[in-house]
């Protein structure tokens, strides 16, 4: 805790072999690498100092399983609300070749055709954060990429496509705060890798 008030750590999951091409990886349930596994250890020996109230984490497996090799995995509440954007028909490709049939596309803005929309991530952030703040103490979220980016830039009372400036990278730490009040949300701590 800082001057009283919580934060909250957010922790993309470890590297899969579509983070490590580039692949939109959504709702695919896809295993951790032997690198993605060994940097969730990592991360476990990297927040020990640490005590969490609250351990939230994404169903899907790339998520939960970095939960459980960082050690949060005992009372660690799943929740669907951390699921990663559904990319609909975007599911499994690059952004070089979305952009051959769409070359303004950008995920923040546009969403993703039969997936979810900007407004339905941006409503699930919302409804994590909330969640978040009734705990009153620090938590500990596992969870994908674009979801938290999204979470970042609600936290921050930005508009939804202000997630696009939040580079992410796998096996990240990153910390959620307030400055002076609650009413003062900032970001302490960004795409953190020192694990790797």
């Amino acid at each position: 805790m800082h001057d009283g008030l919580p934060s909250v750590y957010l922790v993309r999951h470890g590297e899969t072999a579509w983070s490590r091409t580039g692949q939109h990886t959504g709702l695919t349930d896809l295993p951790l690498t032997e690198s993605g596994e060994a940097t969730a250890r990592a991360l476990g020996e990297r927040l020990k100092p640490y005590q969490f109230a609250q351990v939230f984490t994404s169903p899907l497996q790339r998520a939960h399983n970095t939960c459980k090799l960082a050690g949060y995995g005992d009372g660690a509440i799943v929740d669907p609300d951390l699921l990663e954007w559904d990319y609909g028909r975007y599911e499994g490709r690059l952004t070089i070749d979305i952009r051959r049939e769409q070359p303004d596309w950008h995920i923040f803005e546009h969403g993703c055709p039969e997936g979810e929309s900007v407004a339905d991530v941006a409503a699930r952030a919302d409804r994590m954060i909330q969640k978040i703040r009734a705990v009153d103490d620090d938590v500990l979220v596992f969870s994908s990429g674009h979801l938290l980016r999204m979470l970042a830039a609600r936290w921050l009372n930005l508009p939804p496509a202000n997630g696009a400036i939040f580079h992410l990278d796998t096996a990240s730490l990153n910390i959620l705060a307030y400055e002076r009040a609650k009413d003062e949300p900032v970001i302490r701590l960004w795409n953190s890798c020192s694990a790797h």
